[in-house]
C-alpha cells in the first residue's frame, strides 16, 4: 500500500522578480519579461558581488 502513495515531484517555486510560479521555458523566472528585468538589474549594477577589502592592486 505504501507503493501507491505519491510524493510531490518538487515544491512549487516562484519567480524571484514577481513571485508568480516559474515557467519551465524561462526557469527560474515566470516569463521572459522577468528574465529581462533581472538581466537589466545586473547590467545597471544593482546587483553587486562584494569583494574583499584587503585586495592589493600593486604588490611590490
Amino acid at each position: 500500500m505504501d507503493d501507491q502513495i505519491k510524493k510531490p515531484a518538487s515544491p512549487l517555486r516562484t519567480c524571484p522578480i514577481c513571485g508568480k510560479p516559474q515557467s519551465a521555458a524561462t526557469r527560474p523566472f515566470c516569463s521572459s519579461r522577468c528574465r529581462d528585468v533581472d538581466l537589466n538589474r545586473w547590467l545597471k549594477g544593482s546587483y553587486v558581488i562584494p569583494g574583499r577589502d584587503d585586495d592589493v592592486d600593486g604588490v611590490e
